[in-house]
């Protein structure tokens, strides 16, 4: 494991409550605690555009971090990560940020859900160097999700 937080006890109940509940992200800030269930980047998009003082200075215990989600807490301005699997490109952006990381296992990038490729969301921010470059990219990206979640299914026979 790799350490480079401090040992704060209500940092450490944010990793806990990950660990415990097997959800995908438990944000602590100040006196709230919130845990989140669903994959992918959703939940950070959300609350960076509908909650964005709850990421403000916010510390994350997180699954799986890839470069988009790094971008999101970038851009949100959280203070400090836990991530039980980070790839490197998101250290690297992270890093640049100046946001301080702890991590189990450091990847060279994030798997997709098939485990055929590589995550797309990863794959969107590769050549970006900043978060603000990953922004419109994630954005688009979670339309298209949401466009094809709400297209009727027109089967042919």
């Amino acid at each position: 494991m790799k350490y480079t937080q401090t040992d704060n006890p209500t940092d450490r109940e944010a990793i806990e409550r990950l660990l415990a509940e097997g959800c995908s992200c438990v944000i602590r800030n100040g006196k709230t605690l919130r845990s989140f269930h669903q994959r992918g980047v959703s939940d950070l998009w959300r609350l960076l555009h509908e909650e964005p003082e709850l990421l403000r200075g916010a510390f994350i215990a997180d699954k799986v971090v890839g470069k988009g989600a790094a971008a999101l807490m970038a851009a949100g301005g959280v203070r400090g990560l836990f991530a039980r699997t980070i790839s490197r490109p998101a250290l690297d952006l992270l890093a640049e940020a100046d946001i301080p990381v702890e991590y189990e296992t450091a990847v060279p990038h994030i798997i997709n859900r098939a485990g055929n490729g590589i995550c797309p969301v990863e794959q969107l921010c590769a050549d970006a160097r900043t978060p603000e470059e990953c922004l419109p990219r994630i954005g688009a990206f979670i339309r298209r999700m949401q466009e094809s979640q709400t297209q009727p299914n027109h089967e042919t026979k």
